[in-house]
C-alpha cells in the first residue's frame, strides 16, 4: 500500500526513533508499504518517520545510481534497529534530496566511511562496513531514525536563506506527484 509522505515541519520528522521487535504489529506489511511507497515516489531511501512512524526501520536500494556508480546496481537491504556506530575518512559534499522535502536539493558533507551494526527483515544482525554513496544513502535514512533531518546540516546561513522554501514545504506550496502530509495544511485542504 502506497503511504503518504510526511513533508518538513511534521513533528515526527525531529523524534529519535524507537526500537522495534519481530512482534512489531504487522511489519511485514509494513516493510512491503516502505518499499512500495519509496518506488513511486521515486526515492532510494524511505525511513519509518517519513511515513509517520517513529519506529527505527529504513528501506534503501541504490540501483538508481548504477551508472555512475556500479556498486550500488544490486544494493537493496532492510534495515532495522541500525546504529552507525563509527565513521571515517576525509569529509566530503554531495547534493542531497529528501522526499520530505519536495524539490529541495542541498550539498551535505559527510564521512565516506562508516560501520552500522543492524537487523534485517528476518531480525537477523549484521555488522557491516560501507562506503561511497552507499554509506551517504545510509547516513541520509540513519539521521531520520535519529530524528535529524537533511537541512539540520546545513549552515544557518543558509538555513536562514532556505526559510521561505522550508515555510511553502510545510504548507503544502510545492508541486509534487506522490502523496503526502503536510503539517500546516488543514485536513480536506490538500
Amino acid at each position: 500500500m502506497i503511504l503518504p509522505v510526511v513533508a518538513y515541519g511534521h513533528p515526527v520528522l525531529k523524534k529519535v526513533a524507537e526500537d522495534i521487535t519481530p512482534e512489531y504489529p504487522n511489519l511485514k506489511q509494513v516493510i512491503a508499504d516502505l518499499w512500495d511507497t519509496m518506488y513511486q515516489s521515486d526515492g532510494v531511501g524511505l525511513a519509518g518517520p517519513q511515513v509517520n512512524r517513529s519506529i527505527r526501520l529504513f528501506v534503501i536500494d541504490a540501483s538508481a545510481f548504477k551508472e555512475k556508480y556500479p556498486e550500488t546496481e544490486t544494493f537493496r537491504k532492510t534495515f532495522i534497529n541500525a546504529t552507525i556506530y563509527q565513521e571515517e575518512g576525509d569529509e566530503f559534499s554531495f547534493n542531497e534530496g529528501c522526499l520530505s522535502f519536495p524539490g529541495l536539493r542541498e550539498d551535505i558533507i559527510r564521512k565516506p566511511v562508516i560501520y552500522v551494526r543492524y537487523m534485517d527483515e528476518d531480525f537477523v544482525e549484521h555488522d557491516e562496513r560501507y562506503n561511497g554513496v552507499v554509506a551517504r544513502i545510509i547516513q541520509h535514512e540513519y539521521d531520520h531514525i535519529e530524528g535529524v533531518v537533511f537541512v539540520d546540516r546545513v549552515s544557518s546561513l543558509k538555513k536562514m536563506l532556505l526559510k521561505g522554501r522550508l515555510a511553502d514545504i510545510s504548507k503544502g506550496n510545492v508541486e509534487v506527484d506522490y502523496k503526502m502530509i503536510f503539517p500546516l495544511v488543514k485536513k480536506g485542504k490538500r
